[in-house]
């Protein structure tokens, strides 16, 4: 048997939809990166991006190798090994008997799935004391989504992407985050007419304080983070 292949994969979608880009990457069975690759989606959403990753680190491994997949897309998860066999049942139909979202990535995955030991790992994301490898395929994947060009070491890159600490590190305590809103800044703090999702991936409500940063709208704080 071939031995363990240790991955991780992640997509992001600027303002979801919007730019959106999916990555994955490749570790040996020690968890050391070995090689990754990022894709441009074009206008899309982060489930659309979550799903596709999956794919194409599906179809970039060896089929006869065990392979464990971590992932902080629980729907991406769920949708091929929980909830696909009913949507089968129904004749891809929802239990609300609505069409099942993407089921032509749902299907592509569910055939690369055939016959494969695969399993399934749910990390956190954005975390510091996260995931490592889920980190690089998600920097890879924003990266990808804000460039919008293909990029890893199929074409090219020497290097693994290094995570950032604007896209690992916790959201700021309330207390600080308040200290920091005081600061002289061009874009002013607004309640959200409607919901949405920061940079830091994390939704934000409608009524939620929002403020523009150089990623598009989103949490006050993680303006400030990015900031310093």
């Amino acid at each position: 048997m071939s031995d363990l292949i240790i991955a991780a994969c992640d997509g992001a979608a600027k303002k979801n939809p919007g730019p959106a880009a999916w990555a994955w990457v490749v570790a040996d069975a020690q968890g050391r990166p070995q090689r990754w690759e990022a894709g441009p989606l074009g206008h899309s959403t982060n489930n659309v991006a979550e799903l596709t990753a999956l794919a194409e680190l599906l179809e970039a491994t060896d089929p006869a190798a065990p392979l464990e997949v971590r992932m902080d897309s629980q729907y991406a998860m769920n949708a091929v090994t929980k909830w696909i066999a009913s949507w089968k049942r129904n004749g891809w139909l929802t239990a609300a008997k609505k069409p099942v979202a993407n089921k032509d990535l749902v299907v592509r995955i569910d055939a690369l799935l055939h016959n494969r030991a695969v399993t399934f790992k749910h990390v956190a994301a954005h975390r510091v004391d996260g995931d490592h490898l889920n980190a690089i395929a998600d920097v890879a994947a924003s990266d990808a989504a804000t460039t919008q060009e293909p990029a890893g070491t199929a074409h090219g890159a020497q290097q693994i992407p290094q995570p950032r600490a604007d896209r690992t590190t916790a959201r700021p305590a309330p207390k600080k985050a308040a200290a920091r809103t005081g600061k002289s800044s061009s874009s002013a703090v607004i309640k959200a007419k409607f919901p949405g999702r920061c940079h830091c991936q994390k939704p934000y409500a409608a009524g939620e304080k929002i403020t523009k940063n150089t990623h598009g709208w989103g949490h006050v704080e993680c303006r400030e983070t990015a900031g310093t």
